[in-house]
């Protein structure tokens, strides 16, 4: 189905589920067996691949990708240009529990989601899990299989179980390159100095 917009045209699949209830932006694209829940509001030009979940209320900027089979559980935050990989959750739940200590079966009143947010540019290698409630910096970068349970911050590359900073990065994605007092960019040259286990770029 193709719906079209002022100037460019939102891509929903026969197969895919999206509540009428959801904000779709213009040029987003939605693709076979997804599944978008009420509430939820998605940015322009967006990509939705094959069997993605996005849970009721999750919010995500322009300019994302989710691959196939994310799980994007709600209140999930996503800022512009994130990349989730395939297989990627992002859960909700931080000490989850189908049923109650007397053993009745939990409802959604009984417990609180806590979500995780996602800064502009950053990435979420496949299959990665990042533990609610965390924060992944801007332009940060988790590695595939990690297991996120702590903050991320900008440009920081985690990797492991849990995951934990092994290099700086920079907006191309690429490893830095310690230069004397900076971290340069192989890919674009681009200039970051490091302050209190913290990054930030050179303004030019």
């Amino acid at each position: 189905m193709l719906q079209k917009g002022p100037k460019t045209l939102t891509t929903i699949a026969p197969s895919a589920d999206v509540s009428e209830a959801a904000d779709i932006g213009e040029g987003t694209k939605i693709w076979h067996l997804a599944q978008v829940r009420e509430g939820a509001k998605l940015g322009k030009n967006c990509i939705v691949g094959r069997g993605a979940y996005v849970g009721s209320g999750v919010t995500m900027g322009d300019n994302c990708k989710l691959q196939n089979y994310a799980l994007v559980y709600e209140p999930a935050l996503l800022g512009n240009g994130v990349f989730i990989g395939p297989a990627v959750v992002l859960t909700n739940d931080t000490y989850p529990r189908s049923v109650s200590p007397d053993g009745t079966l939990k409802s959604a009143q009984d417990w609180e989601p806590a979500g995780v947010t996602i800064g502009d540019g950053a990435s979420i290698g496949a299959r990665a899990v990042c533990v609610a409630p965390v924060s992944i910096g801007n332009w940060a970068t988790v590695a595939a299989g990690a297991v996120v349970t702590k903050d991320v911050p900008d440009f920081a590359l985690v990797a492991g179980v849990p995951a934990r900073r092994i290099r700086w990065v920079g907006k191309a994605g690429f490893p830095l390159t310690k230069n004397g007092d900076f971290w340069i960019c192989p890919e674009t040259g681009n200039k970051y100095v490091e302050e209190n286990e913290t990054l930030r770029e050179v303004e030019a």
